[in-house]
């Protein structure tokens, strides 16, 4: 999976838009509780995210694969992109 677009929200939920049309949410509540995550607990470090395609990564250093969003995501759509 590649990411397209990623939408931070203030209760540490993304929104993420796959390249091939798949929508959806990821939470990020479960890893706050981890020492690399633990500067994202600060809001406004949560939204100074930036996308690397297969990647999503914040300001602190902290990042996510696209293989483990796309593990422990919600898809809401499908738009057969």
């Amino acid at each position: 999976m590649k990411i397209i677009e990623v939408n931070p929200y203030d209760n540490y939920i993304l929104q993420i838009v796959a390249d091939d049309g798949r929508i959806g949410t990821f939470d990020v509540n479960p890893y706050l509780k981890y020492e690399a995550f633990a500067d994202l607990k600060n809001t406004n470090e949560f939204m100074r995210i930036s996308n690397g395609g297969y990647f999503i990564e914040w300001d602190c250093g902290a990042d996510l694969s696209a293989d483990t969003i796309e593990a422990r995501w919600q898809v809401s759509v499908h738009t057969n992109a």
